[in-house]
């Protein structure tokens, strides 16, 4: 037996303290690391399947303990033995449990329901044949108040009128049109005071159509809808809304579709989103990324302080999610893409400034050396040391950040961010799936040519 393999305690006492706490009898084999680590791994499995309380998952704990009194035997007596049993028996109770917590049940699925959902997908709604329009509205106010007009409107030979004059939100509201075209679908919306378009149909969640009679009129009834006022600065103030009667007609040819201009506009709108979040996040991480560089900052006690707190600072404000941060920014400044921006510019910050102070970190000492050899003060080793070895990396980590961004202004979108994500979680609001696939189409390809063009300039500053 060789001096590496002699026996470092009793196999029976090893024994028997593993078997009293596990990991003890590894620790007293002086495999001190093992034996914490068993007694860790023991503890979190025994506390997780006790949490759950399900008794079929108590023997992936037995099982780890009885192998950990094997395993302190063969400690104490020189040998290895390998981890695999122990893995298993943890990885089979956290996948078993995990199973069970997310209520996996593929029989719930409704392959109906997802046919209804994936067939109107396989067509992005992007372009459509041209067509004529034909529209009239008619104002209804919303409450009602005092000297409020007569709800009737003529144009062009077609007339509209809604009764009553005004109504409160889920009021019935009756509205009869003339002088359309006929025996043509028309489409009823509401439109609020400051534009936003809200649907008729269904349970507010799709557009009323109708078709008109063989004169070119129609009749319809709809309650004034429930979100008619959201928005609105004092919903107590009498207020004009337009109900929309649209009529189309192909007259030849192609074009861009409602929905794919929306997504284009929510494209440009995302993509700038990310561009001037980068742009703000560059001027602030900068600066910071030196005072949280190690290198530059542990010359005296009171720099090195300052390193502490900025990486500090910058740790925890990297572990909040841009989407968390979003929500803070639409309660300050409203929905929109200025506070997705702020949201993405704050999370930047501290992502760059910790990538950029890892640069400044591993650069070549010997120029800073030299340079403070010359009696050169903290912003000449950094002007003459520490630049010309990061600004290729900085490039490098400043593309890459903003191909992030881009991706994540989607993300931000759907808490009132603005950009191509507001869009989309409207979309699917009302169940407009060639809408969404429009966006999922536009989405892919942004991220493709995004990644591509970065990871070529990249390579050229490499």
């Amino acid at each position: 037996m060789t001096a590496s393999s002699k026996p470092n305690a009793s196999p029976l006492l090893t024994a028997l303290l593993s078997a009293l706490l596990p990991g003890l009898g590894q620790f007293a084999a002086r495999q001190r690391y093992r034996g914490v680590s068993i007694f860790i791994g023991f503890a979190v499995l025994t506390l997780t399947t006790l949490w759950y309380a399900d008794p079929r998952w108590y023997i992936s704990p037995a099982l780890v303990w009885l192998w950990n009194i094997w395993d302190a035997v063969r400690q104490a007596g020189g040998q290895r033995s390998g981890i695999l049993l122990p893995v298993l028996a943890g990885l089979a109770a956290a996948y078993g449990i995990g199973w069970q917590v997310l209520q996996i049940d593929f029989s719930q699925a409704d392959m109906n329901r997802a046919a209804q959902i994936v067939r109107p997908m396989l067509r992005p709604d992007f372009i459509q044949e041209r067509r004529e329009l034909n529209q009239m509205w008619v104002e209804v106010y919303v409450p009602c108040g005092a000297d409020v007009p007569a709800a009737r409107h003529e144009m062009d030979g077609k007339v509209a009128i809604a009764t009553p004059d005004c109504a409160a939100v889920l009021e019935t509201v009756i509205v009869n049109v003339s002088g359309m075209w006929p025996n043509a679908e028309t489409e009823i919306w509401w439109e609020t005071p400051i534009g936003n378009a809200r649907m008729l149909g269904g349970n507010e969640d799709a557009m009323l159509v109708q078709t008109t009679d063989e004169t070119g009129s129609l009749t319809a009834v709809f309650h004034v809808p429930t979100t008619a006022l959201s928005g609105a600065p004092d919903p107590t103030i009498s207020l004009p809304h337009r109900v929309y009667f649209d009529q189309y007609r192909p007259i030849g040819g192609y074009e861009l579709s409602f929905v794919g201009n929306e997504v284009l506009k929510g494209a440009v709108t995302t993509i700038a989103m990310a561009l001037m979040a980068t742009l703000f996040a560059i001027v602030f991480a900068i600066p910071i990324s030196f005072l949280a560089a190690r290198n530059l900052m542990s010359g005296n006690p009171a720099t090195f302080a300052v390193y502490v707190v900025v990486r500090t600072l910058l740790n925890i404000l990297r572990s909040i999610e841009a989407l968390i941060i979003a929500f803070i920014f639409v309660k300050i400044v409203g929905l929109g893409p200025f506070a997705g921006m702020l949201a993405l510019a704050v999370h930047s910050v501290a992502a760059l400034a910790k990538l950029y102070s890892e640069v400044i970190e591993g650069i070549d000492p010997g120029p800073i050396e030299a340079i403070r050899a010359t009696g050169a003060d903290w912003v000449q080793v950094v002007r003459y040391g520490v630049i010309p070895q990061i600004v290729p990396p900085f490039t490098a980590f400043t593309i890459y950040r903003w191909d992030i961004n881009v991706r994540s202004a989607t993300i931000v979108g759907f808490v009132g961010g603005g950009g191509i994500g507001f869009l989309l979680i409207e979309l699917i609001r009302i169940s407009d799936m060639r809408g969404v696939s429009a966006v999922f189409v536009t989405i892919a390809v942004i991220v493709i040519v995004l990644d591509y063009f970065s990871a070529k300039v990249r390579e050229r500053l490499v």
